[in-house]
């Protein structure tokens, strides 16, 4: 036996092409409609052309003579991706163009930033091509498929874009697909393809956009004074019970508050009251002030009043 022989199943009626001989005598036939099922080689027999000298040609179906009319009107463009279950463990992937325009088509698996391309072709109008098999248990490992489209134009007419969709199945929702596929009339997990693709009116979105969303008045910051002090007594009345951390906490937020205040009301100094002390809120002052883009300069400031107990920071 040899790939592209027919043969007939000994215990069935099933008579396919084999397409695959693997080793320890498996092969697989391909049998109507394109299905592929797995067979052991003492499970078949050649079907010779002797035969059917002598017994005749059995009336077989024809696809093409036999199409099921469409079940329903073409869905915008009028394209499908079918999952048509072979056995309770394999389905048949089909594209079908169940329209009146033809196209070029492209189908490729994704894997992150790779691709592989599983079928290249033109799609004529009431066409069916089949590009692969996939098991159901294995569904959780399916790449994303990703189909594009071109339109085959064939006269002088308004052109039409060429599309594409991703699609990634899941479980959940796969399930909910099952439809009678268009043209091949067979039960089928089926995914419209219509072109969800149009332009866009930028200038008209926005406006809607404009309409929808009320306009918020503008907001208005209060100047801090010129001078905060930022000694724990000037902050709280209730600082005795604070442990060093928490009051350095608190002057910090302190700071950075009518710091924020100063930029944002367009004060171009402002001067932070912090006292000599251990030099660690200084310290502190001085790190945040020099990771800022928009301080001009900060410096120690009142050295006649205050020694190194304050800074004054220029604001750009």
């Amino acid at each position: 036996m040899n790939i592209g022989d027919k043969v007939r199943l000994i215990r069935g009626t099933e008579e396919g092409i084999i397409r695959k001989i693997s080793s320890g005598g498996r092969i697989e036939i391909e049998i109507e409609d394109g299905f592929i099922i797995p067979a052991m080689k003492n499970e078949v027999v050649l079907v010779h052309a002797t035969e059917k000298a002598y017994f005749g040609e059995q009336e077989s179906k024809n696809p093409e003579q036999d199409v099921p009319q469409p079940i329903s009107a073409p869905k915008d463009q009028g394209l499908y991706l079918a999952f048509i279950p072979i056995n309770d463990q394999s389905l048949s992937l089909y594209l079908i163009n169940d329209s009146k325009k033809p196209y070029l088509a492209h189908v490729s698996e994704v894997f992150g930033d790779n691709q592989r391309t599983l079928m290249a072709t033109t799609l004529g109008p009431g066409e069916s091509k089949k590009f692969d098999d996939r098991l159901l248990k294995e569904m959780d490992e399916w790449p994303a498929f990703l189909l594009r489209f071109i339109p085959i134009q064939n006269s002088l007419e308004k052109a039409l874009p060429a599309f594409e969709r991703q699609l990634k199945m899941k479980p959940t929702q796969f399930f909910k697909h099952l439809s009678k596929a268009p043209l091949l009339g067979k039960t089928a997990y089926l995914f419209s393809l219509e072109q969800s693709t149009k332009e866009l009116d930028i200038r008209a979105l926005n406006q809607e956009l404009e309409s929808l969303q009320p306009k918020a008045a503008p907001i208005q910051t209060k100047k801090p004074p010129r001078s905060i002090d930022l000694h724990i007594e000037e902050l709280t009345s209730n600082h005795q019970g604070m442990s060093n951390s928490a009051m350095l906490k608190l002057q910090i937020e302190v700071f950075e508050k009518n710091l924020d205040q100063a930029i944002a009301s367009g004060m171009d100094e402002i001067t932070f009251i912090h006292g000599v002390g251990n030099g660690v809120l200084r310290k502190e002052i001085h790190r945040h002030l020099s990771q800022l883009g928009n301080i001009k300069y900060f410096k120690d400031a009142q050295k006649d009043q205050w020694g190194y107990g304050a800074t004054l920071v220029k604001i750009s």
